[in-house]
C-alpha cells in the first residue's frame, strides 16, 4: 500500500492540479502542502495540524477520507515526535475536567429536549402532589385561638350575632 504522501501526489497529479493550486483552494500554506506530498510532517507543530491539513487534503482530492486518515495514523505511530498527543498543561487533570469532558462528549440535540422533559414531568408531578395536598387540608386547622370564642357574657355556647340583628 502506498504512503499518504504518495495517494496525494499520485491524485494531485491526476486532476492536474499544482501546488499552488491546491494551496489557493485548500488556503493552506504551499510548504504544508509540499511536505504533506514529501512525508515530512516535521513541519507541523502538532499532530493536530497534521491530521486537520490530511483531512483537508484528501477531501479536496476526493480520497476517502477515514482511509487517508487510519493510513495516517498509522504513519504517525512510528515517529517519535507526533506518536502521543503533547498535553496542553503540566497540571494535572481535575474532576472539573473529567466533567467537562463528559458534557462534551453529549449529543445536546438529544440530551437538552430529554433534560426539558425530564424537568416538566418531574414539575408536574410535584404539582400535583402539592394540589392534591392542598384540597384535602381542612382550611380552619390554622387559624388561632379566639376567631370565633363568644363573649363571656353568652357562656360559650353559640356565636354572637353581628351587631343590629338582635
Amino acid at each position: 500500500m502506498s504512503t499518504v504522501a504518495e495517494q496525494f501526489r499520485e491524485a494531485r497529479e491526476a486532476q492536474q492540479l499544482t501546488v499552488h493550486q491546491v494551496a489557493e483552494i485548500t488556503k493552506m500554506r504551499t510548504d504544508h502542502v509540499r511536505a504533506l506530498e514529501e512525508g515530512n510532517y516535521n513541519v507541523f507543530s502538532a499532530p493536530v495540524y497534521i491530521r486537520g491539513s490530511v483531512r483537508t487534503y484528501a477531501a479536496l482530492l476526493k480520497l476517502e477520507v477515514p482511509k487517508i486518515m487510519e493510513a495516517l495514523d498509522g504513519e504517525l505511530s512510528k515517529t517519535d515526535k507526533h506518536h502521543n498527543h503533547p498535553p496542553l498543561t503540566d497540571q494535572p487533570r481535575g474532576a472539573v475536567d473529567w466533567v467537562m469532558f463528559q458534557l462534551s462528549r453529549v449529543n445536546w440535540r438529544i440530551a437538552l429536549p430529554a433534560l426539558i422533559l425530564a424537568v416538566v414531568l418531574v414539575g408536574g408531578y410535584w404539582t400535583v402532589r402539592l394540589w392534591q395536598n392542598h384540597k384535602t387540608k381542612d382550611p380552619l386547622i390554622d387559624l388561632g385561638p379566639g376567631v370565633y370564642k363568644a363573649p363571656a357574657r353568652s357562656g360559650g355556647e353559640t356565636l354572637p350575632l353581628p351587631p343590629g340583628r338582635r
